[in-house]
């Protein structure tokens, strides 16, 4: 059996004691190595909080159809039940056969940020090449490519077990989380955020030395404000496309949000605002549905769910997103494979930026990015990599008796 990862704990301790504290506990869910019951083979406290995010999708895009011609009740159905399948195929699936692949998994990462490209099959959607048509099928590679790269970055870092002590090591996964990365900024600025976030994070949390991260880190706010700087000065060639720099205009410059450019986040506001406290009721999202609010049961979904279930539905969906990903972060800590780890990280990461970044833009915190909140915003290949996410945790759980 492998030694026991340390690369989590890095930060304070290690989460290896954490995790004997809380299995002691007998809280926070099921413990790793225990057998009982018909539904063992189910990480069920991950689980029970994703299916009860699912339910809150299904009533909010039924509102949402009521009102809107682009919200498709019966596609959004379809995507959750082909969510469903995928997420039953890798909770059967052996997720660790994945380890030893990298050189498959970076190659099928950069082929699927390039497909949009390839002349025939790029098809344009929500104001970017970001599509892949094939016969009757329309989907977006990026959504899938979260997962890969995830499964990329894990089998490249758990390879150090936890200890990367040459820079040259931390160097080389560093560049090849860079390589896909970059591939993906060129077309679609929010995906590459997402994927860099759960890459980062999973570098992190493979014993890369602090010092190393922070001086990696203040490079890339360096490169970032360079890249902003010279997107708005005329006459020199621009990193960022013209909307991309409106909207990063509007997030630093609150007071622009009266004009063109902030039109969204004034809306979102203002249909978050008319929620209250309690909400105004299914269907009766009157800012948000009425045609004020655009993209409203895409990006904007935060907004017309507060607007229907006010402060407090607000505060019980984001408590169901911090259960579940909890849950997937105690995972992490009982299992002692450093792949299986940091698949698990990946995830997490994942999901956590996206609640972040979608509910910070809808009340201003955050730039306006097209990153969908997770299993709540309408699109069948968000919600099914969304599933096939969930598969993954629990194939994790479902085979943690044969992790080693």
């Amino acid at each position: 059996m492998a030694r026991e990862f340390t690369g989590l704990g890095t930060a304070g301790g290690g989460l290896s004691s954490i995790a004997q504290r809380a299995g002691r506990g007998g809280s926070g869910g099921a413990r790793v190595g225990k057998r009982g019951g018909p539904l063992e083979k189910l990480y069920l406290s991950q689980l029970i909080p994703t299916l009860l995010l699912l339910i809150i999708s299904v009533v909010t895009m039924w509102s949402c159809s009521l009102a809107l011609q682009d919200a498709n009740f019966t596609s959004h159905l379809a995507g959750i039940a082909l969510g469903a399948a995928v997420a039953f195929v890798a909770w059967r699936y052996d997720y660790r056969n994945l380890a030893n692949m990298t050189t498959v998994l970076f190659v099928l990462a950069c082929v699927l940020m390039v497909l949009p490209k390839v002349p025939g099959l790029g098809v344009e959607g929500g104001g970017m090449v970001g599509w892949v048509r094939i016969g009757p099928l329309r989907f977006q590679p990026s959504e899938p490519a979260k997962l890969v790269v995830i499964f990329l970055m894990a089998a490249t870092c758990a390879q150090y077990n936890g200890k990367i002590d040459s820079f040259r090591d931390y160097a080389k996964m560093c560049g090849t989380l860079l390589v896909p990365l970059l591939l993906i900024m060129v077309t679609d600025l929010g995906t590459g955020l997402m994927i860099f976030f759960a890459g980062a994070t999973i570098i992190i949390c493979s014993g890369a030395p602090r010092r190393w991260v922070l001086a990696t880190i203040a490079l890339i706010v360096a490169v970032a404000a360079f890249v902003v700087i010279t997107s708005s000065i005329e006459g020199i060639p621009h990193i960022l496309k013209g909307y991309q720099l409106k909207r990063l205009t509007v997030f630093m410059d609150p007071e622009g949000t009266a004009t063109e450019d902030g039109y969204n986040l004034l809306q979102a506001k203002i249909a978050i605002g008319s929620g209250g406290l309690l909400g105004k009721g299914v269907g009766n999202a009157s800012q948000a549905l009425s045609g004020f609010l655009p993209e409203a049961h895409t990006d904007f979904i935060f907004a017309t769910f507060a607007e229907q279930f006010g402060f407090v539905g607000s505060l019980v969906l984001l408590g169901l997103f911090a259960w579940m990903i909890f849950a997937t972060i105690l995972l992490a800590m009982r299992v002692e494979s450093p792949f299986s780890k940091l698949v698990l990280v990946g995830c997490a990461a994942l999901w956590t930026f996206q609640v972040l970044e979608n509910v910070g833009m809808c009340i201003g915190i955050m730039p306006i990015t097209g990153i969908p909140l997770p299993f709540i915003s309408y699109g069948s290949s968000s919600m099914i990599v969304q599933m096939a996410a969930v598969g993954v945790v629990q194939s994790v759980w479902r085979h943690r008796q044969k992790v080693a």
